[in-house]
């Protein structure tokens, strides 16, 4: 029997099919690094605010962590400012941490705006608030030579405190995080979004860390999208250069919570209407998942 896409008896299959993950999760911490043209798009935006508050509503505990490098980079060249990248990390100096101050603040509230405008509870935050975040300046070393490279204000993580966000999830509010982390000298730091989702998500001892991006997920040195990896098969796409560049501190991270506990991280493509309703309650997903150990024969994870 032909079913058509828009037929009651296919909205009812999907609803089916979504039963088991539902039972699955219900009660679980999900992190979610939010980022991409899913920020952008104004459809995408108020799609993954409803989306929020659907999987609040069914029981899971969800937690953001926003981005913001397009409109930081966007705001820096109306402003003349020079703004380049090493290693994935953005150059922040003063004047640069200014504007990432301004135009994360800006994101985060109105991200807290849609998931109110759609029914859904949220709190915006920084690392600053409540000393969710300390950390320390950030130094790399030159893949030349080995020296030291200064790139200003930009932090890397020393402790997560999550009590705060403990205190807002039993209130069933969604915390939604700002990657500003506080130095014990009460310096801002730029933390890079996807480190921040990735320690978060260990921290809380997370079923998922979901990041969204603007790319299918991981691929292969053919262009190809790989659904599933294991943490062991990362290291090595690391070691022979088939992941690089800007994927390298997402993926990074992803690999790191993993390691530290957390039970699969997904890659998924942001551009996809509901990707996050796709990847967590549908048999097939649509980004790319990454265990410790390989992926069990159950369609359940």
């Amino acid at each position: 029997m032909t079913i058509d896409a828009t037929s009651p008896t296919h909205k009812a299959a999907i609803l089916a099919e979504a039963l088991p993950y539902i039972q699955r999760f219900h009660g679980s911490t999900i992190v979610i690094k939010y980022g991409g043209n899913a920020m952008i798009d104004p459809q995408l935006k108020a799609g993954f605010a409803r989306d929020v508050v659907l999987l609040k509503l069914i029981g899971l505990n969800l937690v953001i962590v926003h981005g913001g490098g397009p409109q930081i980079g966007e705001l820096l060249e109306k402003m003349k400012i020079e703004s380049a990248f090493v290693q994935g990390m953005r150059i922040t100096d003063e004047r640069v941490m200014t504007v990432v101050e301004m135009v994360l603040g800006e994101l985060n509230q109105e991200i807290v705006g849609l998931i109110h405008k759609h029914g859904g509870r949220a709190v915006g935050l920084t690392g600053q608030d409540g000393k969710l975040i300390r950390a320390h300046k950030m130094v790399l070393k030159s893949k030349d030579d080995g020296n030291a490279l200064d790139i200003g204000l930009v932090g890397e993580i020393d402790k997560i405190e999550p009590e705060l966000i403990d205190i807002l999830i039993s209130r069933n509010f969604v915390p939604v995080v700002a990657p500003i982390g506080m130095g014990n000298d009460g310096e801002a730091y730029n933390i890079n979004a996807d480190l921040v989702a990735g320690k978060l998500a260990e921290r809380l001892k997370a079923e998922k860390l979901i990041m969204m991006t603007n790319t299918t997920g991981v691929l292969d040195k053919n262009g190809n999208l790989v659904t599933g990896l294991t943490a062991r098969q990362i290291d090595d796409m690391f070691a022979d250069g088939t992941i690089h560049g800007g994927m390298l501190p997402k993926i990074g991270s992803a690999l790191d919570a993993v390691k530290g506990g957390v039970k699969s991280a997904h890659i998924i493509d942001g551009r996809v209407p509901h990707a996050l309703l796709l990847e967590l309650l549908t048999d097939t997903g649509v980004g790319t998942k990454i265990s410790s150990t390989a992926t069990p024969p159950s369609h359940i994870y």
